[in-house]
């Protein structure tokens, strides 16, 4: 039985936060995306799914604005947009928390949380500290992290899941409209593993549009309101939340037996 509040969004009559159309990207003679095509919306968990060598991080990266695409376009919110670089991710309104966090342990939460925008006061350039703790209470408050109470101490003595809670805030803190989380719970424990899939919900219930690249099938069942199944590069199936058991997935994502997948409409597989 779930232990987290999951209901699917209630509407999609709302553009795409984020849509692909038709990605494809080469490495010289190595095929790693090949006419990919996928959405999701303002209020969904997406989950990505796959072997390694999927292509999964090839498209994060690529949403990300790492990876320039050789074919196809993207879209947010019902415009078609260019990322070549982070920065064009980011100001497109996309955050990406990838695996190894990107933490700097000898700094506190709130330093982590401000790295690079730090807020500064009008005349003589002095950091404004107490208002960026202010920001930072709120946000965690927002995201109903309850576990982070010493804000002035090191990230490098936080939990794992403290930490990514951190980094999941920290994405948050510039109010983007899609979220990606690349393995959020791998080397979790219980406990953290529950703190994390509960913050990815409260993601979704603001309004945030979330892709989850998770080899954790659990996670993936427990949180995803719709999961894509990437293999060789191609998107090869798509499932919707009570739609699939385990061995479905599980026989997408190896290409053993017959997966029955369920498109989205105006997306191919």
């Amino acid at each position: 039985m779930s232990i987290l509040n999951t209901e699917p969004p209630t509407t999609q009559s709302a553009p795409p936060a984020l849509e692909l159309s038709s990605i494809s990207k080469h490495f010289g003679g190595v095929r790693a995306l090949e006419d990919v095509s996928l959405r999701v919306y303002p209020g969904e968990v997406l989950a990505l799914v796959g072997d390694n060598g999927a292509g999964k991080s090839t498209l994060i990266k690529t949403i990300a604005g790492i990876n320039i695409p050789d074919s196809g376009t993207i879209s947010c919110a019902g415009t078609e947009v260019k990322i070549d670089s982070p920065r064009h991710s980011m100001a497109h309104g996309i955050q990406t928390v990838y695996q190894d966090l990107a933490l700097c342990d000898n700094l506190d939460t709130v330093q982590n949380l401000f790295l690079g925008r730090e807020i500064y006061s009008p005349f003589g350039r002095r950091l404004q500290r107490a208002a960026m703790e202010s920001r930072a209470r709120q946000v965690l408050a927002d995201l109903g992290v309850s576990t982070l109470r010493d804000l002035s101490a090191p990230v490098g003595n936080l939990s794992g899941g403290q930490r990514q809670s951190v980094a999941i805030c920290r994405s948050v803190l510039w109010e983007p409209k899609v979220v990606l989380l690349d393995e959020p719970t791998a080397a979790l424990g219980v406990a953290q593993r529950k703190q994390v899939l509960e913050l990815i919900v409260r993601l979704r219930a603001t309004n945030h549009a979330v892709i989850v690249v998770s080899h954790d099938l659990a996670d993936v069942q427990e949180v995803a309101d719709r999961v894509a199944v990437m293999r060789l590069g191609r998107k090869v199936a798509e499932f919707t939340r009570g739609g699939y058991d385990r061995a479905q997935l599980v026989s997408a994502i190896t290409g053993l037996g017959v997966a029955a997948s369920q498109p989205s409409a105006g997306e191919t597989t």
